[in-house]
């Protein structure tokens, strides 16, 4: 049963936001459809427009519906059923959207996972979701070839960065790859993608079930509130929500328009945003499965997007780049922010540059998180104020609480950020705890997500981002939690105490620094050495401390709590990188 079924709204909220919206846009209704009907129904009504653009061949819509069609065949001849959970780990490849849609339409689950996890992440996933099958890019067989005999995965369906490129790019491609990672081998649990797909060959398509908005679609990756990693359940219906509460918004964003998806898959705002809104609206999306900060500009020329949706840093390193002469940018209608806090220098900086090369966009921010996947307030087009994240998502509810009373803050006094929306997450997986602690019925009967981040609501209805309650530090546009971290690091056996911290980046933003105490007897290079060797093969390459720095015992305020404030300005450091 949804959650959203099970309560009755007891007192209205209030939305000074609305006056933004129509009656009909604040009444959005969600159709009993999957996210894969979505996309059927733009293959319906544009066959021959563009589905998906990599590395500059364009796919029509006519074919990507027969490519997903026969890949949930070939997962339905491998056993793959309504409610069973397959784990996608690849980055921005066609085919990590092929098997997404294959996936949804025979109502099982797709687990989207960084492919950059370390070993036992992968692992650990694999074994929480009970995934039935993994989906994996080629290069990292290294990272499974042992420890998947530990999960319960049936099968590894191998793909190579190059299947979907033209001959010409996919010759260079091999070329360039020879001798740099461990071939698979073709036989037993591993398979590869062009063999997955023939099973299907010759087979009828057989499959006529339907699945609604209830159906669970996707796993997304989040710290929840305490830290720890956690597998978050969406349904279909906030994918089916979010496209229609982005097509209010963006009002200039029409079929055959196209989204630049350099934010990967597996983070709810690229998934969401960038890959299936687009893809629901008749629009494509351009993937990028590794991007070049400091080509960005000429990324631009080659691909004209309509829309662009990165972090802060993402946008600074467009402003920087130098390889292209008079760029033209006209085509540009939306670039939005999300992810961390655009500064106003950096906005000011970004809207000349984009006036400068023939753009009316004017950089605008949103704020969400994947629990309510992803976007949750926007600011575009005209409703926006300069600083602000915008205003809550045609059917989103925001308001301010004091986190120790749960009182609804007055307007323009900072609190936590609260939402309510029907795109929420049905909860994390097998931890109801969590889950409890972070999805909460208030008195006025909804039911609220406590977000941990701090903001303030003015009387419009804007809300403006002000930081985070909880000790997190975003590296690069992801998220990072110094808790998990530092119990990774405590797990060494030589490893007394861990406090990690993030520090600035002029590029990251924010990188990771580790303190860290060593029990007695423990000292000398080849211990430092080999700590850090086990953060890489424990942590995401993005959560491994960017500096390690030894001491014989930790600062400490008055009450005995270790003193954050003083080791984020302790410029000393052994082993920085």
């Amino acid at each position: 049963m949804s959650i959203f079924s099970i309560f009755r709204i007891k007192r209205k909220i209030p939305t000074p936001w609305s006056k933004y919206y129509s009656e009909d846009d604040l009444n959005i209704k969600i159709p009993n459809i999957s996210m894969y009907d979505q996309v059927n129904k733009s293959f319906l009504d544009y066959p021959n427009n563009t589905a998906y653009e990599y590395f500059g061949k364009k796919t029509k819509y006519k074919k990507f519906i027969k490519q997903i069609n026969r890949a949930s065949m070939s997962f339905k001849t491998l056993g793959i059923k309504k409610g069973d959970i397959v784990t996608i780990c690849m980055p921005n490849l066609p085919e990590a959207l092929i098997a997404l849609y294959a996936l949804n339409r025979i109502g099982a689950i797709a687990n989207m996972l960084h492919p950059l996890s370390a070993e036992e992440e992968i692992k650990t996933s694999l074994i929480s979701t009970k995934s039935k099958h993994l989906v994996m890019i080629d290069m990292f067989y290294n990272k499974i070839k042992t420890n998947i005999y530990e999960t319960g995965v049936d099968k590894v369906i191998f793909v190579s960065a190059s299947t979907s490129m033209n001959l010409l790019l996919k010759i260079g491609y091999k070329i360039s790859q020879i001798g740099k990672y461990e071939k698979y081998p073709h036989k037993n649990k591993f398979m590869s993608w062009n063999k997955f797909m023939g099973l299907a060959k010759h087979k009828e398509d057989d499959i006529t079930d339907k699945f609604g908005r209830d159906t669970p679609a996707v796993i997304l990756h989040s710290g929840g509130t305490s830290g720890k990693p956690k597998n978050i359940v969406i349904q279909n219906r906030a994918f089916i929500l979010a496209a229609r509460q982005e097509q209010i918004s963006l009002k200039q964003l029409k079929a055959g328009d196209c989204c630049l998806a350099i934010m990967p898959n597996f983070h709810g705002f690229g998934l969401s945003v960038l890959m299936h809104t687009p893809l629901a609206l008749g629009c494509y999306t351009i993937l990028i499965p590794q991007f070049n900060s400091k080509k960005f500009d000429t990324l631009f020329k080659k691909t004209k997007p309509t829309c662009v949706l990165g972090v802060p840093t993402l946008f600074e390193a467009l402003i920087n780049c130098k390889n292209e002469k008079n760029l033209d940018l006209s085509f540009l209608k939306y670039a939005v922010s999300g992810g961390d806090l655009l500064n106003s220098s950096l906005e000011e900086k970004i809207n000349k540059y984009f006036a400068k090369h023939n753009s009316s966009a004017k950089i605008t921010q949103g704020y969400g998180l994947s629990e309510g996947l992803a976007a949750v307030t926007l600011a575009c087009d005209d409703v926006n104020k300069s600083g602000s994240v915008g205003i809550p998502l045609a059917g989103n509810y925001i308001k301010i609480i004091d986190p120790s009373t749960r009182k609804t803050m007055p307007y323009n006094e900072v609190g936590e950020i609260c939402v309510h929306t029907k795109a929420l997450m049905m909860g994390y997986l097998n931890d109801e705890s969590e889950t409890n602690e972070a999805l909460q019925i208030h008195d006025d009967g909804y039911i609220w997500l406590h977000t941990g981040d701090l903001g303030l609501m003015d009387e419009d209805g804007f809300v403006f981002y002000k930081g985070r309650i909880k000790r997190m530090i975003i590296t690069s546009g992801y998220n990072v939690y110094p808790s998990h971290i530092e119990e990774v690091i405590e797990s060494h056996p030589a490893v007394l105490q861990c406090t990690v911290v993030g520090v600035p980046h002029p590029y990251k933003q924010q990188v990771a620094k580790a303190f860290i105490v060593l029990k007695e007897g423990f000292h000398g290079i080849f211990i430092k050495k080999e700590i850090k060797d086990f953060c890489k093969k424990n942590l995401a390459h993005y959560m491994v401390p960017h500096q390690f720095v030894y001491r014989k015992q930790l600062p400490k305020t008055k009450l005995g709590k270790v003193d954050f404030q003083k080791l984020q300005s302790d410029i000393g450091a052994d082993d920085d990188e």
